[in-house]
């Protein structure tokens, strides 16, 4: 790995991932005086709109990479299905990264990042790898029901399925094309949280409040910040994800997402080598955004202060909203929507809105948590989304109907 070297203002950080979270990574670093080149095979990318320059190459096209490195000074991915070879290619030109190639590839396969987890001291789920037929022939019965899982690139609820019996898991394995997958114990959930964490080059860390996390069809539909959970329990939670971050020897923003069991027993679930949906409340909630953050750690700056300073709700946008019942499109009432109080309005710039494309996201500040909640279930049922009745200060803990269970 390259060493982090102080860059200043006014040099130039690259960006592997033209998507949402490039475009608010590129935000915060022109904010604080940085230029930001972006390789992206997409043309008018969310992220490239908003930076000095975007590269139109694939993430492994070795002339798409060597001009990366020729006007970038360090480098940086915005999603963990880069390949992890491009990092080292880049890092092998002198250039440093943050992430680094090791840590992406450790959280790409489900198989190396489980057995990684547990090796860092944090508790997993039930599971065992399935990467030919003999492997589910030997699946305990103590797995099932399970959840049936591709190793690589599964994303947003795709590439899982849920089974109940070695034949069920046969006919899954088959329908994913016989990767290599894993196979994880269902568990009863009480909801699930997760940590953003960053980490710099010389191992100092800065780790954001915990985030509680509601599913809709495996895709994240709102996060309440901070979560509603017992401060030990969150303290376990930010201990589980400095572990994991030094193991790793990470430098960047990393988010630990962790399901919470009765007794209040909390297991790892995955790795997201990047900023994260759940950390978007940041920009306007805490001191530091998980965006800024990332800039700090990349430029060899230091760690900047997590302090939330107001409680807030975020709330995915999807393309669903512009479409009504009739499935014809239609406007978002983005007016009456910005007339309420505590509400910010974040759209990512994508041309087409497809439904269950994330579009953008609504983020509702309180003085307090109560507030915040009455705010964004007002904002919620507005828009129209199927979850506003849980926006309720008077509720306690929810579980989605995706993340239910393991």
């Amino acid at each position: 790995m390259s060493e982090m070297k102080t860059l200043l203002p006014g040099a130039t950080l690259g960006l592997l991932g033209g998507g949402q979270l490039g475009r608010m990574f590129s935000q915060a670093a022109a904010r604080m005086g940085y230029h930001v080149a972006v390789l992206e095979p997409g043309k008018n990318s969310p992220a490239g709109e908003v930076s000095l320059k975007q590269i139109t190459r694939s993430y492994d096209d070795a002339e798409g990479l060597q001009t990366l490195a020729q006007c970038a000074q360090a480098v940086t991915t915005e999603f963990e299905n880069v390949p992890a070879k491009s990092l080292a290619a880049l890092a092998a030109l002198g250039l440093p990264t943050a992430p680094h190639a090791d840590a992406v590839a450790a959280t790409q396969d489900r198989n190396v990042e489980k057995s990684f987890i547990e090796r860092a001291g944090v508790p997993t789920a039930p599971h065992q790898a399935v990467k030919r037929i003999e492997d589910i022939e030997s699946l305990s019965d103590d797995l099932f029901p399970g959840i049936l899982k591709t190793a690589r690139l599964g994303y947003d609820g795709k590439g899982q399925a849920r089974v109940h019996s070695k034949a069920e898991a046969k006919t899954a394995w088959e329908s994913f094309g016989r990767v290599d997958c894993v196979l994880e114990k269902m568990l009863a959930l009480k909801t699930e949280v997760s940590v953003i964490i960053c980490r710099n080059a010389a191992g100092d860390t800065a780790v954001f409040p915990v985030c509680e996390n509601h599913h809709r069809s495996g895709i994240l539909a709102y996060t309440v910040m901070p979560a509603r959970i017992s401060a030990e329990l969150a303290s376990r939670a930010q201990e589980y994800a400095e572990k994991i971050a030094h193991a790793l020897d990470y430098v960047g923003v990393l988010c630990v997402e962790l399901f919470v069991l009765d007794g209040d027993k909390l297991i790892a679930n995955e790795l997201a080598p990047r900023p994260h949906n759940s950390g978007h409340a940041t920009i306007e909630a805490c001191s530091t955004s998980q965006y800024e953050q990332q800039v700090r750690a990349m430029a060899g700056l230091p760690l900047g202060d997590t302090t939330q300073i107001a409680p807030a709700v975020m709330l995915n946008i999807l393309g669903d909203l512009w479409f009504d019942a009739d499935d014809q499109p239609t406007t978002p009432p983005w007016t009456e929507l910005l007339k309420m109080p505590g509400v910010k309005l974040h759209l990512y710039g994508k041309a087409q809105a497809r439904r269950a494309r994330k579009m953008g996201h609504v983020t509702v500040l309180g003085t307090n948590q109560a507030q915040a909640l009455s705010r964004a279930h007002d904002a919620a049922k507005l828009l129209g989304l199927p979850f506003a009745d849980e926006l309720s200060a008077n509720c306690l803990l929810y579980t989605s109907d995706a993340a239910d269970e393991l």
